[in-house]
């Protein structure tokens, strides 16, 4: 990770990647949206309520000032991932589209209450170990995230406005 971002400066990061990722989403048909492809088995919804189980997650620390959150925290990246799939796919896609900017809407308020030394002080937030950075684990789980799947979803929606 790079330097530490000022509380402007970071919002702004989260603000300017969710508007990327909005960007190629909202030239999704939404008749594509429930098809795999994009990420692999998954679909455009499915991503969207991978990325929207993350921002929640975010939303609870900062809303608590405390690191809580889901056990799935406590198992592999694989088997969270595969759990939050499964715990999704058989939702409705306005239900996940509603959710995605819902959520991001109130982690968005949240953060907003925090200050540059919250981002920079582990011990702002209860059960965080001391050698964190709260400012890299809402990255890691924001900014850095919507970017993991930008490419993906960009590349799949092209190939497919092609075809």
């Amino acid at each position: 990770m790079g330097d530490a971002p000022n509380k402007t400066e970071f919002l702004e990061h989260i603000r300017t990647s969710r508007s990327k990722l909005d960007d190629v989403i909202k030239i999704i048909d939404p008749m594509f949206m429930t098809a795999p492809g994009p990420c692999g088995d998954w679909s455009v919804k499915d991503v969207l309520a991978h990325i929207t189980w993350h921002e929640q997650e975010m939303f609870n620390v900062v809303l608590n000032r405390a690191l809580v959150g889901s056990d799935l925290w406590n198992v592999s990246l694989e088997l969270r991932n595969k759990t939050i799939y499964e715990e999704n796919r058989d939702r409705e896609l306005k239900d996940v589209l509603d959710d995605y900017k819902v959520v991001f809407e109130s982690m968005m308020d949240a953060l907003e209450t925090l200050t540059d030394k919250d981002l920079l002080d582990a011990s702002h937030f209860g059960e965080m170990p001391s050698n964190w950075k709260p400012w890299e684990v809402i990255a890691s789980n924001t900014y850095e995230h919507y970017d993991d799947h930008l490419t993906e979803l960009a590349v799949w929606q092209e190939k497919n406005s092609k075809s």
